[in-house]
């Protein structure tokens, strides 16, 4: 019996080990892609490449422009999308190339589309990405990379690129096969759109781009080991070849998949309906979010005016309600705020914007809507508690929220009395354009000639700090989508970016990029690509030679300007150098200063993209963030 017993552990065992032997022979044999080339073929002669694939994804999903620093990993990209009709626009940095599509993002309501090559063409872009995740902007990088088997290997520009870009992206993914480039592509568009938008990652290594001839050429061995070891290296070599071309060519949906958008529930908008129609005084604080497909812009307008309650409107969402709404308050917003008894922060974060949520009374009605579960929440463990918070989008929501209350408005006297605060604040902040700085032209005066003078359809693009700052309190959008700045992240180095993508989305407006002279010095070069490309915005640089809104604190807290002292450079000779059209604006030119902007206009109207370089006296005059 215990023989027996022995005999028959001995060949279960016998048994498992086979077992795991073929399976492990079977998983190999998958995973070389043994099993796939049995049923699909590769085309050895074919001249296709994946460039191509990708190419034909974007132009399926509605995509015009892919923006690029050229590199060889990426060329076939570039080529296939230029002869599909897809505009290619080359940058100077491949950080505004991201910014563009970005702003692309923004302004269209498609996906924006960045390509850069392998290695330090990638790093280059870590600011921009993040940059739009944080923005919350629907965006794909497309990534070069070291051949296949060449990864992790020395190869030239080969780097973990994967490790770098999974924090930042909603959606990463190495394509190891020709195959894989079409249904990985739509996977990554379709992730960029859903939920909380924002952006996403795929390398593509450059075997998989490049056609069978070509690609075939690298994996021959000149001198492959004798006997056996050299057999399976040859075999291993030709296999891989095979396989990364196998099926590349036949027919796959390119289509777009669906978006999942999340959406509140009846249940959810009744309530809130029932809290905003007992209000006596009511507000709305609108994010960028709020400008979110699929709603269009005009019909949250339209629900914001029918509601009646006074809104202030911060990024994207500046200019939602126009130039003069009597529902849009600028100013004192923390009074409004300690007044109010109803508060729907519409896509608006309790972050550093809104002091952590401490400036919302304890005793208001919060009604919070994010797509978003950690932003709709964000520091409600410390600061403030929603009454209703609802996951889901804020344009759809508004506009169901005012078809509820259909007949309902606001109390009239409310709105009318934080629009007499406004009126108020803003003839101050008037009287202070009228003075005389000590030295240069007052920056306030400046910025409300342009305001008066932009033409209506304008998009203005925010890019600084103390310059911008004041922008942000002076300059008014006249409708929405006709805002660029930022978003949260606070970066620096978006306006040649912004504004590029903004003059390619529309063409037919005026395109005003307001800098400060620390910000101009990341993309001043990009006036290079607004001649090459035809896309004449006007830049207004506010130039006191200094990081001033670093200097206001750090000169009376620490005692010293260190690194905060820049120069009167002659940026408007850079600008003409680069093939655009610069004026050097002094106080000496207070006088004409109007007709320096027309003749600004002017010359873009006529194709060249212009520059002042404004220079501009300290004021006292101080705001807060410019983002909301």
């Amino acid at each position: 019996m215990e023989s027996f017993g022995i005999g028959t552990l001995a060949t279960a065992l016998g048994c498992s080990a086979a077992a795991v032997a073929v399976g492990a022979l079977l998983f190999a044999a998958n995973k070389l892609g043994i099993f796939y080339q049995l049923f699909h073929k590769t085309e050895t002669m074919s001249p296709r490449h994946g460039g191509e694939s990708v190419a034909e994804v974007l132009r399926a999903h509605g995509v015009k422009y892919v923006f690029t620093l050229v590199g060889g990993h990426i060329s076939p990209i570039l080529v296939a999308c230029e002869k599909l009709g897809i505009r290619i626009v080359d940058t100077r940095h491949e950080a505004t190339a991201v910014f563009a599509a970005d702003a692309v993002a923004r302004l269209s309501g498609t996906v924006g589309v960045a390509a850069v090559t392998a290695g330090p063409g990638l790093t280059n872009t870590v600011t921009a990405v993040k940059n739009a995740q944080m923005a919350e902007s629907p965006l794909l990088l497309l990534g070069g990379a070291a051949g296949t088997l060449l990864q992790g290997r020395g190869a030239l520009q080969d780097i973990d690129q994967m490790s770098l870009f999974k924090p930042l992206c909603k959606f990463c993914a190495s394509v190891r096969t020709v195959r894989e480039i079409v249904p990985t592509l739509r996977e990554a568009l379709a992730a960029a759109q859903s939920g909380t938008p924002g952006p996403v990652f795929i390398e593509l290594p450059i075997d998989t781009l490049y056609p069978f001839h070509l690609v075939s050429k690298e994996f021959g061995v000149k001198n492959p080991p004798k006997g056996l070891v050299g057999k399976v290296v040859s075999w291993y070599l030709n296999n891989h070849l095979m396989n990364l071309f196998a099926g590349a060519w036949e027919p796959r949906d390119v289509s777009p998949l669906p978006v999942d958008i999340p959406y509140a529930t009846d249940e959810q908008v009744q309530s809130c309906i029932e809290l905003v129609s007992r209000a006596k005084k009511p507000v709305i604080l609108l994010g960028s979010q709020a400008t979110l497909p699929p709603t269009p812009a005009d019909e949250i307008r339209k629900a914001l005016e029918e509601l009646g309650i006074p809104c202030f409107l911060g990024g994207m969402s500046r200019g939602m309600l126009g130039k003069n709404s009597p529902i849009h308050i600028r100013q004192n917003r923390r009074d409004a705020l300690k007044d109010a008894d109803v508060v729907i922060l519409a896509g608006t974060v309790c972050d550093f914007r809104l002091s952590y949520g401490r400036v919302l009374n304890r005793r208001s009605k919060i009604i919070a809507v994010n797509r978003d579960k950690t932003q709709l929440l964000k520091n409600s463990d410390m600061f403030w508690k929603p009454t209703v918070a609802i996951q889901g989008d804020a344009g759809s929501f508004l506009v169901r929220l005012s078809k509820g209350l259909k007949g309902h408005r606001c109390p009239e006297e409310w709105p009318q009395s934080l629009k007499a605060g406004d009126d108020t604040k803003e003839n101050a902040n008037r009287a202070k354009a009228d003075e005389k700085t000590e030295h240069h032209l007052n920056p306030l005066k400046v910025l409300h000639c342009v305001d008066e003078l932009m033409a209506e359809d304008s998009i203005i693009v925010a890019d600084g700090g103390d310059f911008v700052g004041s922008a942000a309190y002076i300059m008014r959008p006249r409708g929405p989508m006709r805002w660029l700045d930022p978003g949260a992240f606070g970066t620096l180095g978006v306006g040649g970016g912004f504004a590029l993508g903004a003059k390619l989305c529309r063409p037919e407006s005026e395109v005003w990029i307001v800098y400060g002279d620390g910000s101009l010095g990341y993309t001043v070069a990009e006036f290079d690509t607004f001649t090459r490309h035809k896309t004449p915005v006007i830049a207004v640089v506010g130039n006191d030679a200094c990081w001033s809104q670093i200097s206001r604190e750090q000169v009376p807290i620490l005692g010293s300007n260190v690194a905060c002292g820049l120069a009167f450079t002659d940026y408007h000779v850079v600008a003409d150098g680069y093939g655009g059209k610069g004026y050097l604006v002094r106080r000496e030119d207070e006088s004409k200063l109007s007709d320096i902007i027309r003749q600004a206009q002017k010359e873009a109207q006529e194709g060249k993209a212009v520059l002042l370089n404004v220079l501009i006296g300290k004021t006292n005059f101080r705001e807060g963030s410019i983002s909301v």
